[in-house]
């Protein structure tokens, strides 16, 4: 199997995870934040949405200037699922042409003609767009449990849902 097509592949299996942390996210908490060097649950849910379509992008051409970080927030809650949804589908349109010598070559940030950074694209893919993504996942997961929102199942039981156990059926009358 090609590797963009694995890669893909645990996208999408993880962006069901992620919409499960971003459905729960809470309208009144946007502009909290657990400390004053962090980012607001707003910002963080929308980094979170739309990371694996902008890192995709990027990694698509042979290289890009020195990211500017902006953490912009969402005006309502209701904003994150499209754009988590949006996301998902440009960095498969992204990727999807890619085949393993894409995957394979060097990728570049650059800071003028400066090299801060080369790896193989496929490195740079699954440290940014994956794994960096499951990180501030977890961190939002954080954030919900400090608000005392329900923390879903991400990779098995949370101490507020189990996906594992069957409920109890009523009792009959």
């Amino acid at each position: 199997m090609p590797l963009v097509e694995t890669l893909l592949q645990e996208l999408e299996q993880e962006a069901q995870t992620t919409r499960r942390v971003l459905e729960r996210v809470p309208e009144a908490h946007l502009g909290w934040k657990p400390h004053a060097k962090s980012m607001t649950l707003g910002q963080l849910a929308m980094h979170i949405a739309i990371v694996p379509g902008g890192v995709a992008e990027a990694a698509a051409q042979p290289s890009m200037q020195r990211p500017l970080f902006p953490q912009p927030s969402p005006s309502s809650a209701s904003e994150l699922l499209p754009m988590l949804d949006d996301s998902v589908k440009r960095a498969r349109k992204a990727l999807e042409g890619l085949d393993d010598s894409a995957m394979a070559a060097t990728w570049r940030i650059l800071d003028g003609e400066r090299e801060i950074l080369a790896m193989p694209r496929i490195a740079f893919l699954r440290s940014v767009m994956l794994n960096h993504w499951y990180h501030h996942r977890g961190q939002l997961s954080v954030y919900l449990r400090q608000l005392n929102v329900p923390v879903p199942s991400i990779y098995g039981p949370s101490a507020d849902e189990n996906p594992f156990v069957q409920p109890a059926a009523a009792a009959a009358p």
